[in-house]
């Protein structure tokens, strides 16, 4: 079995993907899923999510879908029009039961996009649920893991890597895997960097959060191993378009 881990999407999976994004939407994603929703939609842009959620007729009337919630972020802020920002803290304390989460974000929505073009399971991971979606993988996985980090805006961010080295060490406990060079790195930095609220606190991105006034979201998103919901590419539904994750 191969161990793959991309510091940032590159594509070309074929088998089973991790995709990553700890701040904040493959942990958000986790939290909305705890809370009820019965799916997340990943759109690959926010005009995409927007025309799920709201349809305008000739006179230029709006009707809402009241199926749907809009999740997401740019720069870290709410997008506007959108019911909910990006955050895992603010998504824990809502009820989604009954509804479909439509998420798009700067980065995490993008990888998947990517991960999904080729790969056959495609899966969500964060710190939160990092040894349920190890689990899940190796279950599903034949020939290769790939974990992909999503970064931010398209440079290698150091939670993602130090996730997907926390992901990497839970895999290596369940059997032997020839590992390539992104995984090596991934494991070195989980090792340089054991406290994970230090990884994540010190990270560029967290920098910019704890600014933003989001330092909350830093902290939840630092816990290790607290959920065992894995969400999961639903595949042969949804679309191009809103890719259909749901509860694994």
């Amino acid at each position: 079995m191969k161990l793959r881990v991309d510091l940032l999407p590159h594509g070309g999976y074929s088998d089973t993907v991790l995709v990553v994004d700890i701040l904040r939407a493959t942990t958000t994603a986790v939290a909305y899923l705890e809370r009820g929703a019965s799916a997340l939609l990943l759109t690959s842009s926010p005009e995409a999510a927007l025309s799920l959620r709201d349809t305008v007729n000739d006179s230029g009337e709006v009707t809402r879908n009241e199926r749907y919630l809009l999740g997401g972020e740019r720069g870290g802020l709410p997008l506007p029009g959108f019911d909910f920002g990006n955050s895992p803290v603010e998504a824990a304390g809502q009820n989604f039961t009954g509804r479909e989460v439509v998420m798009n974000t700067t980065n995490g929505t993008a990888a998947a996009h990517i991960a999904a073009q080729t790969g056959k399971h495609v899966l969500l991971a964060s710190l939160v649920n990092a040894h349920a979606a190890a689990r899940r993988a190796r279950a599903l996985a034949v020939e290769e893991i790939a974990i992909v980090c999503s970064g931010t805006d398209e440079r290698v961010s150091l939670e993602d890597v130090y996730a997907a080295g926390v992901l990497a060490e839970y895999l290596l406990a369940m059997g032997e895997f020839t590992v390539d060079d992104g995984a090596r790195i991934a494991l070195t930095i989980r090792r340089n960097l054991g406290n994970p609220l230090e990884a994540l606190s010190s990270s560029g991105h967290g920098v910019t959060l704890e600014r933003l006034g989001l330092g909350e979201d830093v902290r939840w998103a630092a816990r290790i191993s607290e959920s065992t919901v894995v969400p999961t590419l639903d595949q042969g539904s949804g679309s191009p378009q809103a890719l259909r994750f749901i509860a694994g």
